[in-house]
């Protein structure tokens, strides 16, 4: 029997099927189970609308929470970004700034609003930024970083920034512009600029005190060679032999510590010219045989017979390193040998590295000290110092130069057996056949009669005195002026073979006075050659004298062979054989 409470749907089809249902019992109960169907599909579709509806309010729900969520991240970011030290900016490939943190108009005084979409060359000056770096080198497509630091002023007060970027991609790799921070450096910078102010006044102040102290240290030994080179009593020799050695030694000391402030701020540079090894070698060996000799020991030189001739390095320094080792050794050996060795270690690609040894018979180091002696103004001990004097800078000098060299000193010694001090070097082979320096003269001069005509200028009476003194004995034919407006004077009216310019003089100093000589007429004037006198240190003032188009210095106190060797080599006979 067909149910009465037929589903809606199977309702509606009977009717529009017009089939009588009743008068055919047998659809009956196949109508019951379509029935049953629609009944069952319509609780199906509620209970999914249930929970389609359930998870539609859960959805919303969870919507809603991260919309807040991001809104909230967004204005925390926003207060974070705003409240930052510094500005946080981002432009496109063109430099156009798309976004500005608050911190642009605290700092530049323009408004966000007037800034964006504006270039930062409507911003930023090109003779503000450190370095004179232009706009083009600092923003532009396939530079991956960016940094500068600039100088603005706002507010009658003058900051400085720092300007870190990096260049973005999109999302197919392609450059979109720069991302970056804007940072005030203005403490750091200003300590900066003070730490070179303060740099700048204490070379001024070891410049001053170098020269006030060489003064009259040269009246010192000036007059002491003096004295030695004229007649004097057979028992005053030894006493002007000690006032020269104490002259040299404090003069020593000074330039010590000169070199040692040098190499500290990185000032001091390598300079690579030939010269000929033989004559180094000869020249360092007459210097400390002798004052070997003086105290009872041997000085040997061993040299390799592959060495080269000529090689190109830095020659002074080299010098100041072998010297310092030798001194060292002089010091601390009283009694046996002193010996400086030097090797061929092999040749490649037209370098040749050497090695060189100075090796003693004195007092050694301990091994618990070895490392302490290359330390600065350090010895082996109180009581060494207290001893043999010195200022324990010479070793540390000594192995800051070789460090400039790439190079590096070290030491094998036994306390009370003497010590070898040995560093390794490399320098280029020159191909000059020969190498000719005048300044490593084998044989100590004889000190002829000079044919040179020197105007010198000079406002130190003690060091004209000196001069006048040493110039009588070598004939010389001088004139002294003592300012640089009197030599001018002298120069207009007489010609000269020389010219000896002290740098620091009254009215017009030793720079100035070269410069208006450079500049006369007269050719032959103009090119006079003139050697400055000087008591500051060497490398305060070797570039210095090159700008002015000197043509070589002489330091103070004077050493009367370089000076005499200096005048010989201007003398008319030197002249007139190079003629030839």
């Amino acid at each position: 029997m067909l149910n009465n409470n037929l589903h809606r749907l199977l309702k509606r089809q009977l009717e529009k099927s017009g089939l009588d249902v009743e008068g055919q019992p047998g659809f009956a109960d196949f109508l019951n189970m379509v029935d049953q169907a629609y009944k069952g599909f319509d609780k199906d579709v509620s209970h999914i609308e249930n929970i389609l509806e359930k998870s539609s309010k859960e959805l919303f729900v969870a919507n809603q929470k991260l919309k807040y969520e991001r809104d909230f991240t967004k204005t925390k970011l926003q207060n974070i970004v705003d409240n930052l030290g510094g500005v946080i900016f981002e432009t496109n490939l063109e430099g156009n700034f798309t976004f500005l943190n608050n911190a642009w108009t605290k700092y530049s005084g323009f408004p966000l609003e007037d800034s964006i979409g504006k270039s930062f060359k409507d911003f930023l000056k090109e003779e503000n930024i450190e370095g004179n770096k232009k706009f083009d080198e600092i923003f532009y497509s396939g530079k991956e970083k960016v940094k500068f630091i600039f100088k603005n002023k706002y507010n009658n007060k003058v900051s400085w920034f720092e300007v870190k970027a990096k260049l973005i991609y999109n999302a197919n790799g392609y450059p979109t512009g720069f991302i970056g921070t804007i940072i005030d450096v203005t403490n750091l910078k200003e300590t900066e600029i003070e730490l070179h102010k303060a740099s700048k006044s204490k070379d001024t102040f070891l410049s001053t005190m170098s020269h006030e102290i060489r003064t009259p240290l040269n009246a010192v030994t000036g007059l002491t060679n003096i004295l030695l080179m004229e007649k004097h009593l057979p028992d005053q020799t030894e006493n002007l032999k000690a006032l020269k050695y104490s002259g040299e030694h404090l003069l020593g000391l000074i330039n010590d510590l000169l070199d040692f402030d040098k190499i500290k701020s990185g000032k001091l540079k390598v300079n690579e010219e030939d010269f000929n090894l033989d004559y180094f070698l000869e020249n360092i060996e007459s210097h400390f045989k002798l004052r070997a000799d003086s105290k009872g020991i041997a000085f040997r030189l061993q040299k390799g017979d592959d060495l080269p001739a000529n090689i190109i390095g830095d020659r002074l320094k080299l010098a100041q390193i072998v010297k310092n080792l030798l001194s060292n050794s002089l010091k601390f050996t009283e009694q046996g040998s002193i010996t400086l060795s030097v090797k061929n270690f092999g040749i490649d690609k037209n370098k040749v590295k050497l090695q060189f040894s100075v090796i003693d018979t004195g007092i050694g180091i301990s091994a618990d000290k070895q490392e302490a002696i290359f330390e600065s103004f350090m010895q082996a001990g109180s009581e060494t110092s207290v001893k043999y004097g010195g200022t324990g800078l010479g070793l540390s000098i000594s192995k800051k130069l070789l460090n400039l060299q790439n190079s590096d000193l070290r030491v094998e010694s036994e306390l009370g057996k003497g010590a070898t001090f040995t560093f390794d070097i490399t320098y280029k082979i020159s191909n000059r056949l020969n190498v000719y320096e005048p300044n490593m003269i084998k044989i100590q001069p004889t000190y002829d009669a000079l044919n040179v005509n020197v105007l010198v200028a000079e406002d130190n009476k003690m060091n004209i005195l000196i001069l006048k003194r040493f110039f009588s004995n070598w004939k010389v034919n001088f004139k002294i002026a003592e300012n640089g407006k009197e030599l001018l004077d002298i120069y207009r009216e007489t010609d000269f073979d020389l010219i000896l310019m002290d740098l620091q003089m009254p009215l017009i100093d030793g720079y100035e006075a070269t410069r208006v000589i450079r500049e006369l007429p007269d050719d032959n004037k103009a090119n006079i050659p003139i050697i400055a006198l000087t008591a500051f240190a060497q490398t305060d003032i070797k570039e210095k004298t090159k700008h002015y188009k000197m043509n070589g210095f002489m330091g103070k106190p004077f050493n009367p062979e370089k000076l005499y060797l200096l005048l010989k080599s201007y003398s008319k006979e030197a002249i007139n054989k190079k003629a030839m």
